[in-house]
């Protein structure tokens, strides 16, 4: 699942949940930096979490593949391929900068869809940046 605030301006002013899969341990050019995700994403989805069926953030959503870009190259407009950094790249990163966190099992994979929108919700935050 992904939280994110998609479309700021034109959709309401709170977070939004989507739904998909992660359908590749892998991104572009086999970057195993990042996951590729079916789950819908728009800008305003970028630095939200993608959690798992038990809540756990797996990944961060960073964007999603140019659907012209794409087409001029393989001649077919891709639908629903989106990327996340992998938690693993964070976790790295993270300990770097010596930062505290925890890390949790996923054995809670039974949570509903719902239950764990709301709680993505719960710490997901709108940042802008103006220039």
């Amino acid at each position: 699942m992904v939280v994110g605030f998609p479309l700021v301006g034109t959709l309401a002013l709170q977070p939004n949940v989507t739904t998909g899969d992660v359908s590749s341990l892998a991104g572009i050019q086999n970057d195993p930096n990042y996951l590729q995700i079916t789950a819908p994403v728009q800008p305003g989805n970028s630095g939200g979490p993608l959690l798992d069926m038990s809540g756990n953030v797996i990944g961060v959503v960073t964007e999603k593949l140019e659907p012209t870009q794409s087409a001029g190259t393989s001649g077919e407009i891709p639908e629903n391929i989106n990327f996340a950094i992998n938690a693993s790249v964070i976790r790295t990163f993270i300990q770097s900068e010596n930062i505290p966190y925890t890390t949790a099992s996923s054995a809670q994979l039974g949570r509903s869809a719902p239950d764990i929108g709301d709680l993505g919700k719960s710490f997901t935050e709108l940042v802008q940046c103006w220039q």
